[in-house]
């Protein structure tokens, strides 16, 4: 992907089970450094998803390189940037704790 440019990729995910499953994604960038410069204009994560059994989907998100990253010295060794995912079941009514209260 060219700094600057919008690109579209697609990640797949299966339900492997006899059972319908909501599930979320959550993505990350590496290496870290660079996630300043990665932008979603359009994307599935942290939205729920329902996969039913034996269900597989290819999920879109659409994004783009900020320009500035060419121009920033401490980028200039960085030439490969990896954006993956994780999805994961969602548990419905779970209430997380909020960090530092019990």
């Amino acid at each position: 992907v060219v700094p600057g440019e919008t690109a579209l990729a697609f990640y797949k995910a299966k339900n492997p089970t006899d059972k319908p499953i909501i599930g979320i994604s959550t993505y990350n960038v590496i290496p870290f450094e660079a996630g300043q410069y990665f932008n979603k204009i359009q994307c599935f994560c942290f939205e729920e998803q329902r996969l039913n059994p034996q269900e597989e989907v290819d999920m879109p998100v659409f994004f783009y390189i900020d320009p500035e990253f060419a121009e920033d010295p401490k980028m200039a060794k960085i030439d490969l940037i990896t954006l993956s995912y994780t999805f994961f079941e969602a548990k419905e009514g779970q209430k997380l704790p909020l960090p530092g209260y019990q």
